[in-house]
């Protein structure tokens, strides 16, 4: 079975050959360029990735084009900076393609120190908390490896194109009556500084988008 892994990139080109060399066997990246001013584009086509060109900033806007660029029957997302391990997107993938979940998370466990700062941990363990009260799944992370059905995720009409995207996707999921599970993956530093986790000011950003989601999707 074929894959298509969703990779949204902004300035990765560093980050990007260690990611696309350790993809395992059967799953196609699809690198979705968010506007990058380096040369994360070519980089991914060098390495034999499939480059979708999205010239609307915003983490969901790179993701959704990634979505509607896929041809697999499952799709996985991941983070391109090298803080993933591609070779733990079958655990993900497994849930879903084995019946036993509609939508899978891989809740992130820091393997080094430095890979997860205190503020953008804390931020998650509350919202985490907030996902377990509203859905009912046992959720420890917002883990940006995720996996799913393609039709059944396009046909859940997410519409955030900011950092509100992958909560609004499990709450979506939660509502249509989803199986929603995690699996726990090793979390690395990242290779380049991060967009949003890598300040207080980025991650009180994606606070902000994925309060905008919650108070939009209310139970």
């Amino acid at each position: 079975m074929t894959v298509d892994v969703i990779l949204p990139c902004l300035d990765e080109e560093a980050a990007l050959g260690w990611v696309l060399g350790r993809m395992p066997d059967g799953y196609r990246p699809i690198v979705v360029d968010n506007g990058s001013t380096d040369r994360t584009a070519q980089v991914a086509r060098d390495l034999g990735a499939e480059v979708v060109s999205e010239p609307r900033r915003g983490f969901g806007a790179a993701c959704h084009a990634g979505l509607l660029a896929a041809r697999a029957d499952l799709v996985c997302f991941m983070d391109a900076d090298a803080s993933l391990d591609p070779r733990r997107l079958p655990e993900v993938a497994a849930p879903v393609a084995e019946g036993r979940a509609g939508l899978v998370l891989g809740a992130r466990r820091p393997r080094a120190a430095g890979a997860w700062p205190w503020h953008a941990r804390l931020g998650n363990a509350v919202l985490a908390r907030e996902l377990r009260r509203r859905t009912g799944a046992e959720l420890s992370d917002l883990g940006p490896m995720r996996a799913a059905r393609r039709v059944p995720l396009v046909d859940l009409g997410l519409a955030d194109r900011r950092f509100g995207y992958p909560l609004e996707m499990v709450l979506r999921a939660a509502a249509a009556g989803w199986r929603i599970a995690e699996v726990e993956v090793g979390y690395l530093p990242r290779v380049g500084r991060s967009k949003v986790t890598g300040t207080v000011r980025g991650t009180m950003r994606a606070i902000s988008d994925m309060r905008r989601v919650m108070a939009a999707h209310r139970p």
